[in-house]
């Protein structure tokens, strides 16, 4: 009966940072209450406190869980120890996949960040550091002839690409967004058209 108990406690906390998520993506973390969240999935507002302390609390979950995934996802990717190549193609498949069913975690990677207290802000922003130093030390070599300079440029346009997902949801259907963001990312960083 407990591991029941449990496991539906579970369940709730994950559809109540998912509505959140959702919330604070569409309206900015800030516009959004305790009352709308509470709302958005029947409960009161106040009966979200049985889950979390508070909405930043929530927030705080939403951006460490998604950096520390993401780098769980790398350290995964790389410990298949294949050809940089390879590894990098499966980096960018990676990313793209988590970028394409997280779409509102992305954005507000992008916009909440700086409502993060400063011990959770720091934690996400060292995770994110590693994660992408993972990513750089592959591209540079497969690319050596590029300066520091342009490397940290074209590091910064692939995660670009990869993380424009959510201003991509109009096109769902229309095109493999999938296969859009993967060619165009490593396009980006390999200089041209991937081969094969």
């Amino acid at each position: 009966m407990e591991t029941w108990r449990a496991t539906e406690k579970a369940h709730r906390r994950e559809k109540y940072l998912a509505a959140a998520g959702h919330l604070f993506a569409e309206r900015g973390y800030r516009a959004v209450s305790i009352e709308d969240l509470g709302a958005a999935v029947g409960v009161s507002g106040p009966a979200l406190y049985r889950h979390f302390a508070s909405k930043e609390a929530m927030l705080i979950e939403l951006l460490v869980d998604a950096s520390e995934r993401l780098l769980a996802g790398y350290e995964r990717t790389i410990a298949a120890d294949a050809p940089d190549l390879e590894t990098l193609r499966n980096l960018v498949s990676f990313h793209a996949d988590f970028a394409i069913t997280e779409r509102d975690v992305i954005r507000i990677q992008d916009r909440e960040l700086a409502n993060l207290p400063v011990v959770p802000n720091h934690r996400v922003r060292e995770v994110q550091r590693r994660y992408i130093q993972g990513w750089q030390r592959i591209v540079a070599r497969l690319r050596p002839e590029l300066s520091e300079a342009d490397l940290e440029v074209k590091m910064h346009a692939l995660f670009g690409v990869l993380n424009s997902t959510p201003y991509s949801t109009k096109l769902d259907g229309a095109t493999d967004v999938r296969a859009v963001l993967v060619d165009t990312a490593l396009a980006t960083v390999l200089g041209s058209a991937p081969a094969g």
